[in-house]
């Protein structure tokens, strides 16, 4: 068991700050060790220990404008980076991202790209946040229990308390479900259904990318431009 008094955590500098106390935490050494023996053990884990915390090294944490949460990793090969919803450039977009981009053409008249990969919009201030970051290859939500939502669930409420007038983007019961650790006084909350084929026609019209977009102009924020 590792047990570290003081964690150092390659990630952004600001949010390595603010997440510190997170990580001198007993949980977050046990997740570090969860994942070590899995890999000593030859379990393939994605995404890459490089990219397991590319969403806050993408956005740092002043830059935060949009928070869009998933849940876990894609978990097949050349497929998960870090980013929820994204995947590398070269692989085909999933059927959820697919219906992002549709929502997307309808909403803004973005035109539907060929690449899922998101990175644009992370750099203009898109938390794209999963709630799990990390799974085993082709065993979806296996690192579910080990310790990563108490993370995550702290990254909101100090993302909550910290700023003013963000966007949070909840597709999904699952993401709906965190609505309680967001002060809605200081933030807007946007829900719809998941993006997945399986309830996209309660997702369709949602329209949150312009809803997101007129909020932060109204607060004088930049918005974001969503093309890829």
């Amino acid at each position: 068991m590792l047990n570290f008094q003081y964690m150092d955590v390659k990630i952004e500098e600001r949010w390595k700050k603010v997440l510190q106390a997170e990580f001198d935490k007993p949980y977050f050494s046990e997740i570090v060790n969860h994942i070590k023996i899995e890999k000593a053990q030859g379990k393939m884990i994605y995404p890459k220990g490089s990219q397991i915390f590319y969403a806050f090294d993408s956005t740092p944490f002043d830059k935060v404008k949009v928070v869009i949460l998933g849940q876990d990793p894609y978990h097949g090969a050349g497929q998960a980076h870090g980013l929820c919803f994204s995947v590398q450039h070269g692989t085909k977009p999933p059927p959820s991202l697919v219906n992002i981009f549709k929502e997307l053409n309808t909403d803004l008249g973005v035109p539907i790209n060929a690449s899922g990969n998101l990175s644009s919009w992370a750099h203009q201030g898109v938390l794209l946040l999963n709630a799990i970051l990390t799974v085993r290859a082709n065993e979806p939500a296996s690192h579910e229990k080990i310790g990563w939502m108490n993370f995550t669930d702290e990254v909101i409420r100090i993302l909550s308390t910290q700023k003013k007038n963000l966007v949070f983007l909840l597709w999904g019961n699952f993401a709906r479900h965190k609505k309680t650790l967001i002060d809605v006084n200081h933030h807007l909350v946007l829900e719809s259904a998941h993006p997945s084929p399986f309830s996209v026609t309660k997702f369709s019209g949602c329209r949150h990318f312009s809803k997101a977009n007129e909020y932060l102009a109204v607060h004088h924020i930049d918005p974001i431009n969503w093309h890829l």
